[in-house]
């Protein structure tokens, strides 16, 4: 589907693909150079989860984070994978570890949100 690129648009998908690890919609905020309310930032992060360029984690923390998609094919766009939440810095990042889940026959697995909390290796 064809998206308009705007000012928002653009500011946000430069901010995540720089980021080193997932942030969530304060920190997102707080990195952009151009005024953005929260409505704008879910409506554009949501866009883009839809758009499969970005991945929604739901924190511990109750919060959402979101992370660039590196070395997705679109066919094959899995985030099975456990996400690491530093209790100290707040930092988000993917671990690295694809998780398998055995399944009954006939149950297909549409998502798997796994988040570990702790104190990352900057804060120990």
């Amino acid at each position: 589907m064809n998206r308009r690129n705007t000012e928002s648009t653009n500011e946000i998908l430069a901010i995540l693909k720089q980021a080193k690890s997932a942030l969530n919609h304060e920190m997102i905020q707080e990195r952009a150079s151009v005024k953005m309310d929260r409505a704008t930032i879910y409506r554009v992060l949501n866009r883009f989860c839809e758009d499969k360029l970005v991945h929604k984690i739901v924190g511990d923390d109750g919060k959402q984070y979101f992370a660039f998609c590196t070395n997705c094919q679109e066919k094959h766009h899995q985030h099975n994978h456990f996400h690491f939440r530093c209790t100290e810095c707040g930092k988000m990042e993917c671990m690295q570890s694809e998780v398998k889940v055995p399944l009954p026959d006939g149950y297909v697995v549409r998502n798997f949100n796994g988040v570990i909390s702790g104190v990352c290796s900057s804060c120990v």
